[in-house]
């Protein structure tokens, strides 16, 4: 009897354990997402600045910068969030920033992902290496400091 007692008490904490974990990284992934969490570090206020006034405002910064897939997702997040936290706190980084090469193909597949219908009528979808060759001042205007932009810039 003890044995069973055991075992229940077992599977019932590995379940309460799994059901806590489960809902702590889900609330994490969600809180993650979003503008105001992106924009905590200095580095980004900029971003989160030109994200809000942009034709995506309406967007979580992550449904164009991580994969949509939630197995590609989390090991995405996973390491391009630390290394942003470490290069934040103890790098040199320069401004504005710029997306390394696996993050402008996330956000150039989600560009494709999200605008299929539109892509079908332009000729020539493969002219440029990537989305924002060409759609330069959607995303983050540029990311030229404020002081800086002209009118043509918007």
């Amino acid at each position: 009897m003890k044995e069973r007692y055991k075992i229940f008490v077992l599977l019932a904490s590995g379940l309460v354990i799994g059901f806590i974990l489960f809902i702590g990284v889900s609330a994490g992934m969600h809180i993650s997402d979003h503008r105001p969490f992106c924009s905590q570090c200095h580095i980004m206020n900029q971003a989160a600045i030109t994200h809000k006034m942009s034709s995506h405002a309406k967007l979580a910064c992550n449904e164009c910068h991580a994969p949509h897939n939630l197995v590609e997702k989390l090991p995405f997040k996973a390491f391009t969030g630390t290394k942003d936290i470490y290069l934040n706190m103890f790098g040199n980084l320069e401004e504005p920033i710029e997306a390394g090469e696996d993050t402008t193909q996330v956000v150039n597949t989600n560009c494709k992902a999200c605008h299929a219908d539109t892509n079908t009528l332009v000729s020539s979808m493969e002219a440029k290496g990537v989305c924002t060759d060409c759609h330069r001042n959607i995303q983050h205007m540029r990311m030229k400091p404020i002081s800086t932009r002209s009118v043509s810039d918007v």
